[in-house]
């Protein structure tokens, strides 16, 4: 009596006396299952195949799905626009005629342009008929990669297949080094890399930071305008799990809202005016990484919603498609700007709040750790004499006096920029106070001039909190240029 419908083979079941076992070579029965397991857990590839004949599209998908992860089939092409948005295919085959009686191939040429205008990368091959050889080599001036004749060998089928899937790999992972490439370049330009101080308070981060590098959690740095909030997102990033794969930043304050979606999730060729050719954006970069979003308190609203969306999602959609993208990021932001006021004040999405500062992170500023400034002005001597060929010369006793009672609106940043002005303009083997800058040794000024710069940044800061952060329109309600604004700025910490 069959017990169930499922019928198993005598040569891997046998039932004798009502009791089940195992054949005698089970074992070389049971190394072929572990193999053909191993063998369907690698399959890669999803394939997708056009074509108006049934028995084409079944041979097709009988010969391929035992060497690729997804095979599709369409036969009727008004399909491909919505299949082609729900998934992205590594090779897609295509027929050159649909309508009953057509052999002009115009049919398999308007939807190959179609195809590369919603997916520029895409790896076509076509499909024709015997004796239609010329089609297809038109069809390959049009961008197809390849074509296979019907009826066709399997395994000719199967080996042009297999090619072009791993020309689609070569041309991602290609089109991903010279993505990493250049941001890698660009992170080698960096002048500064380490985190020079004694002082508690740096020692302090420095504990915070040891602890939540090796965790995969979001981080949220907050600190003043020059305090190095971004050396220690490299610090995270060079000590945690990810430390091997890539470190992208992005400054969110000088990105134009109109770019933002661009810059961030990326674009293909044509999406606007000025997209030349298909970019990635800083999430698609980062994925597998880190992503470092600088003054992440600058963004509007509709921004954050945006951003928002994608931190959830955990996948972006590149501007001019709809096709989504899976990313894996790390992310850690940081802003100069009170993130717990702004969400009080409705001008920052608490939501948002939550998925950046699973960990935050204060960076103290420059006057909180006086005692670092022998370090670090010694430190840039060092740099900046290298830089400009001079010889390494001391800073005088009373202009580390004077520089612990510098007030350092503009923090380590503007510390590098004194000594930088100094090596510069200085002929001696000793620094003198008026190498630096005229405030320096005046830790209180007059309090009439206070008043006024107290009064300036504060009207800075309306101006900003006014327009949401938009650095040019908040620059022109003030009459001022923006070089200038952000010069303000940056001596303000704001």
């Amino acid at each position: 009596m069959r017990t169930s419908s499922c019928f198993i083979p005598e040569q891997i079941l046998c039932i004798k006396s009502g009791i089940e076992y195992l054949c005698k070579d089970q074992v070389t029965i049971l190394k072929y299952f572990i193999r053909y397991k191993i063998s369907a857990m690698a399959k890669k590839g999803k394939i997708l195949v056009i074509d108006d004949d049934e028995g084409i599209l079944l041979t097709a998908k009988v010969v391929l799905k035992k060497h690729f992860e997804l095979i599709e089939i369409i036969e009727n092409p008004e399909l491909i626009p919505d299949a082609l948005m729900k998934e992205h295919f590594d090779v897609i085959l295509l027929d050159m005629n649909f309508s009953a009686g057509a052999t002009s191939g115009r049919e398999g040429i308007n939807w190959l342009r179609k195809i590369q205008k919603l997916v520029p990368d895409s790896q076509v091959i076509m499909i024709t008929a015997y004796g239609d050889i010329d089609l297809a080599v038109k069809a390959m001036k049009e961008g197809a990669v390849d074509f296979v004749v019907k009826p066709w060998d399997n395994n000719k089928l199967l080996a042009t297949v297999m090619s072009t899937y791993k020309l689609s790999v070569s041309r991602k992972e290609i089109a991903q080094l010279k993505s990493h490439q250049k941001v890698l370049t660009e992170d080698l330009e960096q002048p500064f890399s380490k985190i020079i101080g004694t002082s508690q308070a740096i020692q302090d981060v420095l504990v915070a930071v040891e602890k939540v590098s090796i965790t995969d959690a979001n981080v949220l740095l907050l600190g003043e305008n020059g305090t190095g909030k971004e050396l220690f997102a490299r610090m995270i990033h060079r000590n945690s799990p990810r430390a091997g794969r890539i470190f992208v930043g992005i400054d969110l304050g000088a990105v134009p809202e109109t770019l933002f979606e661009s810059e961030l999730f990326g674009h293909v060729k044509g999406a606007f005016t000025d997209a030349k050719e298909d970019r990635a954006g800083r999430f698609e970069l980062a994925s597998g990484g880190t992503l470092f979003l600088d003054e992440i308190g600058n963004l509007s609203l509709p921004l954050q919603a945006k951003l928002l969306a994608a931190i959830q999602n955990r996948e972006i959609t590149r501007v001019g498609t709809s096709m989504p993208v899976k990313t894996d990021v790390r992310l850690i932001s940081a802003t100069n700007m009170p993130l717990h006021e702004m969400v009080d004040n409705g001008e920052f999405r608490q939501d948002l709040l939550y998925r950046i500062n699973t960990v935050e992170i204060r960076v103290p500023p420059l006057r909180e750790r006086l005692t670092d400034i022998p370090l670090l002005a010694n430190y840039f001597l060092k740099v900046f004499s290298r830089k400009y060929n001079k010889p390494l010369p001391k800073i005088s006793g009373q202009g580390l006096k004077n520089l612990r009672n510098y007030h350092w609106p503009g923090n380590v940043r503007e510390l590098q920029h004194l000594v930088e002005r100094a090596i510069i303009m200085s002929e001696e083997s000793e620094i003198q106070l008026d190498d630096f800058i005229t405030d320096v040794g005046r830790p209180h000024p007059a309090k009439e001039i206070l008043n006024l710069e107290e009064v300036e940044k504060k009207t800075i800061i309306n101006a900003l909190k006014k327009y949401r952060g938009n650095v040019s329109k908040a620059s022109r309600e003030l009459g001022l240029g923006r070089t200038t604004m952000y010069r303000k700025m940056e001596k303000y910490g704001i």
